[in-house]
């Protein structure tokens, strides 16, 4: 009977389109947001490895003090006044060591004056009696708290407002901890010594181990800046001159307010220096506070130089983005017209460019070299793009290059009714003002098509006038030559941001010139 069973075999396998149940669903969901997790750490730490260093020794110390409270002869010492140890090294380990030891100085001046006027306190409050002793240490942390919240808006005293919520915390902790106790002044004593142990635990591991230093951050970030700028600016103006913006059209509808540029990662570094305001100031700061090291050991003094470099470099930066608002605004100029500014732009643009990476260059590697030929072949560049916009005015004001056409009821009033065409005819005729170059330009636009590529407005004005040559379209015709028009002043607009971000260079050579007298670089000779 057995044998003569038929066996059944079941298909288990699954096709392509088979429904998963909800809870493997769930599982190949929480692996993958698991594995980004995991991505993510690692790219953070692999970005900056400082960071896993900073905390690793934060545990370290954290360890430290609290092998004070875990180890028994310690503990018969301190007991569980080890806690403000602990909470010492939690609240004063910074990220650098100018950082850690600015606030280490406003713990301490705080700790010590909390801790006097504590004891001071618990003096009188003890020999005012049981009675008053309550009122005096309940008004004594009204008068403290009321004292330095008001202190500590003080413009004078706001760079210290650390410390004095050190001041107001550590005595209010300090007095109604140890007002039930029954030897007020020692228990006081001691909480004293247990914060003086967590901050020199907290000193001595972030300065003797892989000390993080703000100096060398904020001098490495300054001279990425200078690289950033000079290759958003060659960037910016390369995409000009490709017509890159104007492949965009859709992109610069969407995008009204110079905000992001999410495909132009140079636009967005460059608009990065434009927020590091904040950051330079606090590392400027912090560096202050940090012992002669290494190779910045003249450099006191030297910091809030690099502060001024800063902010110079910024406002060559917000050229640099008014540049990118031309590249991607919806008005734009027709591309055979910016091929007449072409080699200007170019030459100008390279030199800045250059000087840009020379002078950081010079300030990553710590000299001074006096580059006064540099500077006259930009300005140099700078003239001759002046000189060709001055030269080629009336191509901006213009419909393709001519003389805008009479029309009859211009042609009604006389020749004198127009006097830009007056002025157009006597351009052309005059030979200081058209030389060869321009009326073998104007050949050269004769022969090609009549179009304009990727121009603003899209349509063609010539389309409109084969239509219908009169009429009602001859008012539109009008508006649209004088759109033409103003499209064609963004190139102008163009090129005079690009020489006003030429002129700022001259103060942020000074600039930097300032800073390597005062940090003492060294001399030599460049071009």
């Amino acid at each position: 009977m057995i044998g003569s069973r038929s066996s059944n075999k079941v298909d288990v396998s699954l096709s392509p389109n088979a429904v998963l149940p909800e809870f493997v669903k769930k599982s190949s969901k929480g692996t993958s947001l698991l594995t980004k997790f995991i991505r993510d750490v690692f790219e953070f730490a692999a970005e900056d490895t400082d960071r896993v260093t900073f905390a690793l020794k934060v545990g370290l110390a954290m360890l430290l003090v609290s092998l004070l409270g875990l180890i028994q002869r310690p503990f018969e010492v301190f007991g569980t006044n080890i806690l403000w140890s602990i909470l010492t090294v939690g609240i004063m380990f910074e990220y650098t060591v100018g950082a850690t030891l600015y606030r280490g100085f406003n713990r301490a001046v705080g700790s010590l004056l909390a801790g006097i006027f504590a004891i001071l306190v618990m003096g009188i409050s003890m020999s005012s009696g049981r009675f008053a002793e309550p009122y005096v240490v309940g008004f004594s942390i009204f008068l403290v708290g009321a004292a330095t919240s008001f202190v500590k808006l003080w413009p004078s005293c706001v760079p210290y407002e650390y410390g004095f919520r050190v001041i107001l915390f550590t005595y209010c902790l300090i007095v109604v901890s140890t007002y039930r106790m029954d030897n007020p002044m020692r228990t006081a004593m001691e909480r004293l010594y247990s914060i003086a142990i967590g901050a020199a635990v907290t000193v001595g591991v972030n300065l003797l181990v892989f000390p993080i230093w703000a100096g060398e951050q904020l001098h490495e970030e300054l001279v990425s800046s200078f690289y950033c700028v000079a290759e958003s600016l060659e960037e910016c103006a390369r995409k000009y001159l490709s017509g890159d913006g104007l492949e965009h059209t859709e992109f610069c509808k969407r995008v009204v307010v110079i905000d992001e540029f999410p495909d132009d990662p140079a636009c967005q570094r460059c608009r990065a220096i434009l927020n590091s305001s904040a950051r330079i100031e606090s590392l400027a700061s912090s560096a202050k506070w940090e012992p002669p090291h290494g190779r910045f050991r003249h450099y006191y003094g030297a910091w809030s130089e690099y502060v001024k470099v800063g902010a110079v470099l910024r406002h060559c930066a917000y050229e640099v983005m008014a540049l990118y608002g031309c590249l991607r605004s919806e008005i734009q100029a027709p591309i055979e017209l910016r091929v007449t500014f072409q080699t200007e732009i170019l030459e100008a643009t390279v030199e800045a460019a250059e000087l840009l990476r020379c002078l950081a260059n010079d300030l990553g590697n710590m000299k001074h070299s006096v580059r006064v030929s540099q500077l006259m072949r930009i300005r140099v560049s700078t003239d001759r793009l002046q000189r060709s916009v001055d030269l080629h005015s009336y191509l901006l004001t213009s419909h393709d290059g001519f003389p805008p056409k009479p029309t009859s009821k211009d042609c009604s009033h006389g020749s004198g009714s127009d006097p830009s065409s007056k002025l157009h005819r006597e351009a052309e005729r005059s030979p200081a003002t058209a030389p060869p170059q321009t009326r073998t330009y104007h050949e050269t636009m004769k022969k090609q098509q009549r179009r304009r590529l990727y121009s603003w407005p899209s349509r063609e004005v010539d389309e409109l006038e084969d239509e219908d040559g009169g009429g009602d379209s001859a008012e539109l015709i009008t508006r649209m030559r004088a759109s033409e028009s103003t499209a064609a002043l963004s190139l102008a607009t163009f090129a005079l941001l690009l020489i006003e971000f030429v002129a700022r260079l001259d103060h942020l050579v000074d600039a930097v010139e300032q800073l390597a007298a005062t940090a003492k670089f060294k001399q030599q000779q460049a071009g």
